[in-house]
This record gives structure tokens, C-alpha cells and sequence, in this order.
């Protein structure tokens, strides 16, 4: 039996314009009510972890989950949030979490996280998008297509999207 430190399940919940744009202006560059429930979904219940800019965009901790956010202030301090100063923190205080932890953005965490990360909860907006923050590229011979759903624009969602579940090989 080896000693290595215990660490969580890590895994990213990312929705990706074609060109992996991610956001603009610390804003989402899209407006996709089945992304964000999906998102709901798969994250309600298990640890998220974000980078502050990012918390900022949300504006409040996101409800039924454990919210902990990096940041290199310090002295911060926000009401129902946990305050790290480093993606290591956050996965040395999660390190005992039975169900996976969640990285959601923003950009520099999920570049940190990736190389750490065992699954992908992908969103592909099927759009190129002017943008100015961008999720790192992905080589996909390093990872397995678990689940892909293909959904095309309606009503509500503006772009055709697809949502995969890519676990690492």
C-alpha cells in the first residue's frame, strides 16, 4: 500500500464557444438556459471551486454546493464561501470529498487544474465567438468520450450545442 496524499476527484464543468472562448469582459459570451441547467445538474451537491473574477461574475455562492474560492488577496473574507489562495489549497482542504470537486473557471484556474483533472464536463456552443479569455486546448487522444449529446438551437438557445462527459485515458 503506498503513502501517497490522499487527493479528490477532480473534474471540470466548462462551456466552450468552437474557438474555446469562454468569456469577455469577465461576462459569459452566451445565454444558454439547457448549459446552465445541465451545469446545475451536474454540479449541485459536490464541492466548486473558482477564481475570484470569476465568483465575481456570479455574484453570489452558487446554492447546494460547497464554494471555495482562490484568490491572491489574502485578507478576503465572503459570506458562505471558503477563501483559498492557491488551486493547492483547495485540493489539500478537499482532499477527503467522496464525490468529485468541480473546477469552474475562470480561465487561469482551469489552465492550473487542467493537467490534475480525471473529467471533462463539456459544453461546445456550436459558434465562433469574439472573446477575450479562452479554455485551454484540449488534445483529445488524451481523453475518452464517455457521453455526447448533440442538441440543436431553439427557443431558448440561440446556438446548437453539444454536452460530453470526457473522462481521462
Amino acid at each position: 500500500m503506498t503513502n501517497e496524499p490522499k487527493t479528490p476527484s477532480l473534474s471540470i464543468a466548462v462551456a466552450v464557444g468552437e474557438n474555446f472562448a469562454i468569456g469577455k469582459n469577465n461576462q459569459l459570451l452566451w445565454h444558454m438556459p439547457a448549459d446552465l441547467k445541465f451545469f446545475k445538474q451536474t454540479t449541485s451537491g459536490h464541492t466548486v471551486v473558482m477564481g475570484r473574477k470569476t465568483f465575481d461574475s456570479v455574484g453570489k455562492p452558487l446554492p447546494n454546493r460547497r464554494n471555495i474560492v482562490i484568490t491572491r488577496d489574502s485578507s478576503l473574507k465572503i459570506d458562505g464561501v471558503e477563501v483559498v489562495n492557491s488551486l493547492e489549497e483547495a485540493i489539500e482542504i478537499t482532499k477527503n470529498e467522496e464525490k468529485p470537486v468541480f473546477i469552474v473557471g475562470g480561465a487561469e484556474i482551469y489552465r492550473q487544474a487542467l493537467p490534475k483533472t480525471n473529467s471533462l464536463y463539456l459544453t461546445t456552443i456550436h459558434h465562433t465567438f469574439d472573446a477575450d479569455t479562452f479554455f485551454p486546448a484540449i488534445d483529445r487522444n488524451e481523453w475518452e468520450t464517455v457521453s455526447s449529446e448533440p442538441h440543436k438551437a431553439d427557443e431558448k438557445n440561440k446556438y446548437d450545442y453539444t454536452f460530453e462527459v470526457l473522462k481521462r485515458k
